[in-house]
């Protein structure tokens, strides 16, 4: 049981890590998109955040509760192990474009 606690201690602890980091995108974006007065892309609803997929870095808005799925869950240690979460280039998804997309579109 305390093995179970700690992993969800841990999870909980890389989706704050990643929420605050998705939150930040907007304001390290220089003229990229229109922004509201907080610092956030205005194309990216409440409740979304923003991922870079595949080599072009093609940015796609997902839903929060993709968050709590155990299949983006890996893919969130993928690239965590690749790129970490500590870097200017936003959350960046190790992963061909045709493999996400189809991916996410199973989550849906």
């Amino acid at each position: 049981m305390a093995m179970k606690k700690a992993s969800k201690l841990t999870q909980k602890a890389m989706i704050k890590q990643i929420l605050r980091r998705c939150s930040s995108l907007g304001k390290k974006q220089s003229n990229a998109y229109s922004e509201e007065e907080n610092g956030h892309p205005l194309d990216v609803p409440k409740g979304h955040f923003v991922v870079y997929v595949g080599e072009n870095r093609v940015r796609y808005v997902l839903p929060i509760s993709f968050l709590t799925r155990p299949e983006f869950q890996l893919l969130l240690q993928q690239a965590e192990e690749e790129f970490g979460f500590d870097h200017e280039m936003g959350l960046t998804i190790p992963c061909e474009e045709a493999v996400f997309r189809s991916l996410t579109s199973m989550l849906r």
